[in-house]
């Protein structure tokens, strides 16, 4: 055991040291494209921020985070002098164009760590025909009340405490505050009785203002109405008829119970004696209930 940790705390050495040689000669660990590509319309702002940040905000108190474009050597500037600017660590591009599409590394290091991570950009024209790609699924169980919610804006919104969503159903305005629909605190929309027309595609849609000019910043919203669970009561089908046997011999007495749509593990069945359980009406174990197959 001396000799294994030892050993453990040898290789571990090896590995601090090695990664700060990696930094000192400028290098970075490189983790491959993040799986989820992001998909925006042009003519709005869009934020990028970086996958691994999260990762070092819970364990690291300073780092320096930079941007480029793939085909770029250039990273991109940390003021807000052009439309593609980095601020607070995220990429942000306003407005977007479809010739933004693309991939964008993000670089995070600190004094003795460094690594990147590249994200998938696709900006497609804004038509009814982009809906069906660009949206948010969403989920409401029937002849209940839920909320949906307008997705990814904090980075927009901030400490506002102003911000005015208008939500729109397959593109007509809804009626503000109305029995069917209620705007709750800005970025939810409570949906009162939902039933199986309320289905669909919902958009919900901001203004932001940056130098002087207003954008709007639209979210699309697929929400799907899922049916409850119906539960079906098990029938018992036999036995329904007096059981005959002899004395002294051995008697099994099957229990057939239909469960419908049940599941077998969310039913219980059980046998009783003169309303006792078998347990309790026979300790000796003479009569015994047998596994459910």
């Amino acid at each position: 055991m001396f000799l294994l940790s030892v050993l453990i705390m040898g290789m571990s050495t090896f590995a601090v040291q090695s990664e700060e040689h990696m930094v000192a000669a400028g290098s970075c660990r490189f983790y491959g494209r993040h799986p989820k590509t992001r998909f925006k319309v042009e003519g709005e702002p869009l934020v990028l921020t970086c996958p691994q940040v999260l990762h070092w905000e819970s364990t690291s108190a300073h780092v320096n985070v930079t941007w480029r474009r793939n085909d770029s050597a250039v990273a991109v500037p940390g003021e807000e002098e052009s439309r593609v600017w980095v601020q607070d660590g995220a990429l942000w591009i306003v407005p977007a164009s479809q010739a933004d599409s693309g991939t964008y590394i993000c670089t995070v290091r600190n004094a003795s760590y460094c690594d990147k991570m590249s994200v998938e950009l696709r900006v497609f024209e804004k038509t009814d025909a982009s809906v069906p790609l660009i949206f948010y699924p969403q989920i409401i169980p029937l002849s209940a009340s839920g909320l949906l919610v307008c997705p990814d804006l904090s980075e927009f919104i901030g400490n506002r405490t102003d911000v005015r969503i208008q939500w729109y159903k397959d593109s007509v305005p809804l009626d503000q505050d109305n029995q069917k629909f209620l705007n709750v605190r800005g970025t939810r929309l409570l949906v009162n009785n939902v039933s199986m027309e309320d289905a669909g595609y919902y958009t919900c849609a901001m203004t932001y203002a940056h130098k002087g000019r207003q954008y709007n910043i639209t979210r699309n919203i697929k929400l799907r109405v899922k049916k409850r669970d119906e539960e079906t009561i098990p029938v018992i089908i036999s036995p329904h008829q007096t059981i005959s046997a002899s004395l002294g011999s051995r008697l099994t007495i099957p229990c057939k119970v239909f469960l419908g749509a049940g599941i077998h593990t969310t039913t219980l069945l059980w046998w009783m004696a003169n309303d006792t359980f078998i347990e309790d009406a026979y300790h000796g174990g003479r009569v015994t209930e047998g596994e459910r197959q």
